[in-house]
């Protein structure tokens, strides 16, 4: 019940965003589809579409599909296989443009991730990080 409780008042302060006179009406849906889409390939457990979706910052720094996906496999179980997903904020921070989104992992732990993304020359997005914030329920 409490984390039904703090899972709704998480959402709730996920709902309002501010607007960015960079981003364009379509830009949130596009940049949640690109996270979805990766999301879909990890439940696949396809590497090579999920690694498509990453920065080529991201591809150089690992090099493989492999790599990447072995990375989230033992690194952000939360990610790799979520019991829910539920998309937040398009928001900027320190310049650059984050997508909120919380994940109750397969321990049933609810987290926030900060997926920090890169517009690419041809107007597509790509995932160029994601930094996890474990979520404290006991004080709600």
């Amino acid at each position: 019940m409490r984390r039904s409780i703090f899972l709704v008042l998480m959402l709730l302060s996920f709902a309002a965003a501010p607007a960015r006179a960079d981003l364009a009406p379509g830009d949130q849906p596009a940049i949640q589809a690109v996270i979805q889409h990766q999301l879909d390939a990890f439940q696949a457990d396809d590497g090579d579409t999920a690694f498509s979706f990453a920065s080529p910052s991201i591809q150089e720094q690992f090099g493989t599909p492999e790599n990447f996906l072995a990375l989230v496999r033992h690194a952000y179980p939360m990610v790799y296989r979520p019991r829910e997903t539920h998309f937040g904020v398009l928001d900027e921070e320190d310049g650059q443009i984050v997508q909120k989104v919380a994940f109750v992992g397969p321990d049933g732990v609810l987290v926030t991730a900060l997926y920090i993304m890169e517009r690419e020359p041809d107007g597509s997005w790509r995932i160029a990080g994601c930094i996890i914030a474990h979520v404290p329920t006991e004080n709600v």
